[in-house]
């Protein structure tokens, strides 16, 4: 669904890096973990570009995840062995969809090749390393004072012992890194050929990169970084591009299309007015142009002006589930949730029931406040919260639509899940305590009130 602006409409999430969405829309910051952006049409684009590049890697059937970041900055990442980060800068900054997915290729490198776990592996054996270090400096630094050579000798041999070892573990880690990232290069050109794609857009993002970082890394020590020197590396990286079959293919219209449209929205939501309208002057009459004014206008409270530019979308594109969606998401902000209706049920039908847009229909269904849609949201929720279950908004959704029913029990139970999701603990558990007392004991109701009743808090997290 359409990404949500950057005002007081922001709602705080919780999980661990948990894929959560804001109230209105597809943008969610999270309380902890990286704030996250959920938005079908990009998360769907993104999807499409590394699909065939984890079929070439063996890891189609791994269930890895793309995570937009909402941070503005070029980055993409891996932090455990299911989920790619990319922020929504690389995607805004990557002129073709063959950069950014010569991004994802690089990523995908670094999860086939499992250096999450190596690394993991390479930093246990460099702790040990350092706490024997550390010992035997302490020990020769004690004998030094147990000798009455505490200022020389022995005693400074001792903490020479201490930071000798460490210097030489901690660049001993950081070529480890830089090996990882070359590797990582290698595997992604050759994913990128096996599925008969340019690595030129890889080539070309990190030059940029390179290029930019010249002046800080001047006078650097090559050792103490934790990437490889950028001109070997993207030397190094050309070398094995070029030699591609495929280094001057071209990325299918169609495509580049969407992508343009992908950074249009992102642009319109996360960027000022006066700053998309200096990207899509009205002198510009491209379809992501006319998309991105369509979409500011609305969120600057232009409700008519912005539904007449969201309806001429439709009439070029109308089999596009997500001009629908932006004309459901602006009718239901506006106040208008028995006109959002009509929009979001073609936009469910035209995204293949996208759980996203199917949560948006469940709120204007709720927001409606009449009671002869309670079923159908119910039904609507359930079935987009069993495809997504860490989204909170579904929960608190279908916790409405089961107190207009009366049905307390799975009200009190709904609530608890999206508390949970939220990170508030303590509500989730009062909730869920409740939820059990009106369940039957034993019941699939029941069994999950109790489940978080008893889960623990994640590391860092407070339990009361």
């Amino acid at each position: 669904m359409a990404l949500l602006r950057k005002t007081s409409k922001l709602t705080a999430v919780a999980t661990a890096v948990a894929l959560a969405m804001a109230p209105m829309s597809a943008l969610a910051q999270q309380a902890k973990g990286p704030p996250v952006i959920r938005d079908t049409e990009a998360e769907q684009l993104l999807r499409e570009y590394t699909r065939p590049i984890l079929r070439s890697a063996g890891l189609e059937k791994q269930n890895i995840q793309i995570v937009i970041i909402n941070e503005s900055i070029f980055n993409a990442f891996v932090a455990d062995g299911r989920r790619i980060f990319v922020n929504y800068g690389a995607m805004m900054q990557s002129e073709t969809p063959n950069q950014i997915i010569g991004v994802m290729a690089h990523e995908t490198g670094h999860l086939a090749g499992g250096h999450l776990s190596k690394m993991r592996e390479q930093m246990a054996q460099a702790q040990t390393q350092m706490i024997i270090a550390m010992l035997l400096g302490a020990g020769a630094m004690v004998a030094g004072s147990r000798g009455g050579n505490s200022n020389g000798g022995l005693a400074n041999a001792g903490a020479a012992v201490v930071a000798g070892p460490q210097e030489m573990i901690r660049r001993t880690l950081i070529s480890y890194v830089r090996q990882q990232e070359e590797n990582a290069d290698r595997a992604g050109v050759k994913f990128l050929n096996a599925t008969g794609q340019s690595a030129k857009g890889m080539y070309e993002t990190f030059k940029r990169f390179t290029n930019d970082s010249l002046f800080a890394a001047r006078g650097a020590d090559p050792y103490v970084q934790s990437h490889p020197m950028p001109a070997e590396r993207v030397a190094a990286l050309e070398e094995m591009a070029r030699s591609s079959p495929y280094w001057d293919k071209k990325d299918d219209p169609a495509l580049q299309l969407r992508h343009d449209m992908v950074r249009a929205k992102i642009s319109a939501f996360m960027e000022r007015q006066d700053t998309v309208y200096r990207r899509y002057p009205l002198s510009t009459d491209s379809l992501p142009a006319r998309y991105a004014r369509a979409i500011t206008t609305y969120l600057h409270g232009d409700l008519r002006s912005a539904l007449a530019q969201i309806d001429g979308l439709i009439q070029l594109q109308p089999n596009n589930p997500y001009f629908y969606e932006l004309r459901g998401q602006a009718l239901l902000e506006g106040a208008k949730p028995a006109e959002a209706i009509a929009p979001l049920r073609k936009a469910v039908s035209l995204s293949n029931n996208a759980p996203l847009i199917e949560m948006l229909l469940g709120q204007a269904l709720v927001a409606t406040d009449n009671k002869a849609y309670t079923e159908e949201a119910i039904a609507i929720l359930r079935a987009a919260v069993a495809r997504e279950s860490e989204a909170p908004l579904g929960y608190a959704q279908l916790a409405m639509a089961y107190g207009r029913k009366g049905d307390f029990a799975q009200a009190d139970l709904a609530s608890a899940q999206a508390a949970f999701l939220r990170g508030d603990n303590k509500t989730a558990r009062e909730l869920a305590s409740r939820a059990k007392t009106r369940f039957a004991v034993g019941t699939p109701g029941w069994v999950k009130a109790d489940d978080i009743v008893a889960a623990k808090p994640l590391p860092g997290e407070n339990s009361n």
